[in-house]
C-alpha cells in the first residue's frame, strides 16, 4: 500500500481517534481491494475536502469517498456517486448494516468494529463500478 498522502492525513489528524482508526483500517481494505481486483493504481487526494479514492485506470470504477464530521460525530460517513445505484445495492446486500441514504451516503458507527466484509464489498462495487456495467 502507498504512503497516505500529507493532505489527507493533516485532514485527517483533526478527526477523533476512533475515527482515525475506522479510516485508516478503511484505507487498508480499499487498497486491498484494488490490489485484489486488478484495479491498478488509485488516485487517492482529496475531493470535496474528503478522502478520496478512484481508480486511475479510466473506465474502470468510481470514486469512494470518506468523512467524519462533528455534525454526526458518532459515524465515519463514506459517498459513493448519486448517478450509480451503489447505495442501493448496499443496503439490499447489507439492509440496516449501514446508515443509508439510500443515494450516496453510507455511514459506519465508531462504536462499533468496522465491518471489514461490508467495507470489502463496498469498496469493490465502487472501484470495478464501470468495468461491471461492461461485463453484464
Amino acid at each position: 500500500m502507498d504512503v497516505t498522502p500529507s493532505e489527507i492525513l493533516n485532514r485527517t489528524a483533526t478527526w477523533p481517534e476512533t475515527a482515525q482508526s475506522h479510516f485508516l483500517h478503511l484505507r487498508g481494505i480499499v487498497h486491498d481491494v484494488a490490489t485484489s481486483a486488478d484495479i491498478g493504481p488509485l488516485d487517492e487526494s482529496l475531493k470535496w475536502g474528503q478522502p478520496a479514492w478512484r481508480p486511475k485506470r479510466p473506465r474502470t470504477g468510481s470514486t469512494l469517498r470518506v468523512d467524519w464530521s462533528p455534525t454526526i460525530p458518532d459515524r465515519l460517513m463514506t459517498f459513493v456517486d448519486c448517478k450509480t445505484d451503489l447505495a442501493t445495492q448496499m443496503d439490499n446486500r447489507y439492509p440496516n448494516q449501514f446508515h443509508n441514504d439510500g443515494r450516496r451516503a453510507l455511514g459506519f458507527d465508531l462504536d462499533t468494529a468496522l465491518d471489514a466484509h461490508a467495507v470489502w464489498h463496498l469498496a469493490h462495487i465502487t472501484l470495478t463500478y464501470h468495468r461491471a456495467k461492461r461485463q453484464s
